[in-house]
């Protein structure tokens, strides 16, 4: 197959990317990394999430981030919901503060969900059944995050059908497009392939993205062989940011910056101002007292002098 024309980046930097992040990080300082990514031109933007604070205390402000938020026309604004009522807190606000798209997720690997979520893989999809319904009531939006595709830091090697059987379910509950998450950043080309074929067995090419964690350097490689089958959306983190709190040395998302240079480079649309967007990652990196992740930032700033 050939490769896409046009690839379409969720960057899941002010959300996955922060969420770990021990030093607490200011409302204005997301609202703003926000603006600047917009202004970059991503269209899709994964803002917070609405988690328990005590499970997750970083995202404890996310009505305040939803709020502050300029929103543009074309953006797609996208927010993690547990349960529930994390989804009722989501659609509390003024309807003009209502996230466009939420993200519901399960595990591929039964220790990680229960690890992850205290739940199996079956009672989270009851958990999340009405969830769905809820949101796609309300004409929002549903993704689905499948993690652990390829690798579980607790059981190991997590196989094709068991991503099959994930899949299967979120199909089931109306989840209406599947990110397939390698979410320790283990997986390498072949593999990864694998996972989207069991994937694609219950959904079409346009309702699947990649989401790959750079741990063992095999993000970027992991990208190319997706886009090999024709798999043309991906979620990325500005400045490499992010991690995994349950896989010791896991590190964040590939960077978007990353991905950009590469995508631009193979003559690949993106809609992205990749020195805008090294501004914004430059941005949040400087706030967290921390050098970027991305070696193209790193490259296109020793140039800047």
């Amino acid at each position: 197959m050939s490769l896409p024309t046009r690839v379409k980046l969720v960057d899941v930097g002010p959300r996955d990317g922060l969420q770990n992040e021990k030093q607490t990080v200011p409302a204005a300082i997301k609202i703003e990394l926000v603006q600047r990514l917009q202004e970059a031109g991503m269209r899709e933007i994964e803002v917070t999430s609405f988690v328990s604070p005590k499970w997750v205390p970083q995202m404890a402000d996310n009505r305040e981030v939803m709020a502050g938020i300029v929103r543009r026309p074309g953006v797609r604004y996208s927010v993690l919901i547990p349960n529930l009522q994390g989804f009722e807190a989501a659609v509390a606000a003024p309807r003009a503060q209502w996230p466009d798209e939420i993200v519901v997720f399960a595990a591929a690997s039964e220790s990680f969900s229960q690890r992850n979520i205290n739940c199996s893989i079956a009672q989270s999809m009851e958990r999340f059944r009405p969830v769905v319904q809820a949101a796609r009531d309300k004409g929002i939006y549903v993704r689905g995050a499948m993690s652990c595709v390829v690798g579980c830091p607790i059981e190991g090697e997590v196989a094709p059908r068991q991503v099959a059987q994930l899949a299967a379910l979120m199909k089931d509950i109306g989840v209406q497009h599947v990110g397939v998450a390698d979410t320790i950043g283990v997986g390498t080309p072949t593999k990864v392939q694998r996972a989207l074929e069991a994937t694609l067995q219950h959904y079409g090419i346009n309702d699947v993205s990649g989401h790959f964690h750079d741990t063992y350097g095999q993000a970027l490689a992991n990208t190319l062989a997706s886009m090999e089958m024709g798999v043309w959306q991906f979620d990325a983190s500005v400045a490499g940011l992010g991690g995994c709190p349950f896989a010791k040395g896991a590190t964040g998302n590939v960077a978007t910056e990353d991905v950009v240079y590469m995508l631009h480079g193979m003559g690949i649309e993106t809609g992205i101002d990749l020195d805008k967007l090294i501004d914004a990652g430059m941005f949040i990196s400087d706030c967290l007292q921390r050098k970027t992740g991305s070696r193209a930032a790193t490259a296109v700033l020793s140039k800047r002098g």
